[in-house]
Order: C-alpha cells, then structure tokens, then sequence
C-alpha cells in the first residue's frame, strides 16, 4: 500500500473520500495537503471541469492501525491439555454451575463436553435467556468467569467455550446476513461502510464472509473494546 498519493475530485472533499478509498484509511490516519483547489481557478476557467486535487500521506500511526486488522483474521495459537487437567477443570466447572444456576432458576439444565483443546459448556432452557445479555455481553462475561473457575488449582489457563440458548450459531447467521447487505450498499452507493463496535470474534465472521468478493475489501480500524469493521470498495 502507497504511503502517500495525489487524489482528485471535484470539491476537496469528495478528492479526499477519493484518497481515502485507496489508501482504505479513515481521516484520522493521514495528514492533508490541498495541491490544487478551486479557489484559483480563472475567469477563462470557469467552465472548464472542476478538479480539486489533494496529497494524503498515511501517517505512520495510521499505518500501523490500518494493518492491524490482520490480527482479526490470524489464528490464534490452541493449545492442549492433559487428561489430568481438562477432568479437572471439568469437575471445577461442573461444581460452579450446579450451585450457580440453582440461584437462577428451575428452569436451566446445562452440560460439558471436553476435547484436548478446552472446556465446551452449552446452557438452555426457559429462563436461560437472561445469561445472554445485550449483544451476549453477559454470556461472554460468565464464560470469563467460567475460564478463572475452570483453571482453579491448575497451572495453566483453560479455555472454556460457553454457548447459551444456540446465541452464538443464532449470531453468526445474522453477521453473516449483515455482511451480505452491506456488501450490496458498498457496490450500489460506492461508499465505504463502517460498523458499529464489535467484538473480535464477530469482526472476523464479517472478515471472513467477504474475503473471497470481488467488490469490496475489509479492514478494522479503532482500538478495543471500541474497534470498528469498515466495507469498502477494492
């Protein structure tokens, strides 16, 4: 990606939108230089095609920023447990769960399942619902809770992966919807899309559900719990 290029429009703004296309930074990621506006434009040119023309270099903060979408899409390194620590864990989960959600309701059954890998945790019923949350906030703070109870008296830290009423299948379906649609309003309107706050896992359902379009090109910008997903146009 260039660091700096001249972009041309016919207002100093829409050169800069132009600029920022290419380079798929935000306005805050570069600094601005107008080379050309239309404020020096003759009488002889009056009716000649107005063209402003802009200089944008990506400040170097916003380089880093803007390449540091990559960290969305990189696997994170898994890594496995003995027998001894994962039917550990699993006792530790189980003995939280059956005193935690008798205080919730009657209602509520859960199980754990366990591979190499981590602890897997699924709760239903009626009364379930309420362990979601807003946009399963309170789910993925009891799944925080569930990983420090899982790794109590053990060395290592445990993975625990905690789903609530199918929320987690339930939200990948509608992330995936919301990248179809806006992928369709980048390609129709030609403006870049930039997403609500999300968590790491739902930007990358996104990341990975755009990757292989031909139109349009995803990047995060912004820093956590605050990081944006932004579609725009290749």
């Amino acid at each position: 990606m260039p660091n700096s290029i001249i972009a041309e429009g016919k207002t100093t703004n829409e050169a800069i939108e132009n600029g920022l296309k290419v380079l798929k930074v935000n306005k805050n990621q570069v600094d601005i230089k107008v080379l050309d506006s239309d404020d020096k434009r003759s009488f002889f040119s009056i009716l000649a095609p107005r063209v402003v023309k802009v200089e944008l270099t990506v400040k170097e903060d916003g380089v880093k920023e803007n390449n540091s979408h990559e960290k969305d899409n990189k696997p994170k390194e898994i890594r496995t447990y003995t027998a001894d620590e994962l039917n550990k864990a699993e006792s530790n989960v189980d003995v939280f769960l059956k005193e935690f959600l008798n205080k919730i309701g009657n209602d509520i059954n859960y199980s754990i399942k366990k591979d190499e890998t981590a602890i897997f945790v699924t709760i239903n019923g009626h009364e379930a619902g309420y362990l979601i949350g807003y946009r399963g906030e309170t789910l993925y703070s009891l799944q925080n809770i569930l990983i420090a109870v899982a790794s109590k008296g053990l060395e290592s830290r445990v993975r625990v992966i905690l789903d609530i009423e199918e929320y987690k299948s339930k939200r990948e379906k509608t992330l995936e919807d919301l990248a179809e649609r806006m992928e369709k309003r980048v390609i129709r309107t030609g403006k870049s899309v930039t997403l609500e706050p999300m968590k790491a896992y739902e930007r990358k359902i996104i990341h990975s559900k755009l990757q292989s379009s031909n139109k349009v090109t995803t990047h995060s910008i912004g820093e956590e719990p605050r990081r944006r997903l932004v579609i725009s146009l290749k």
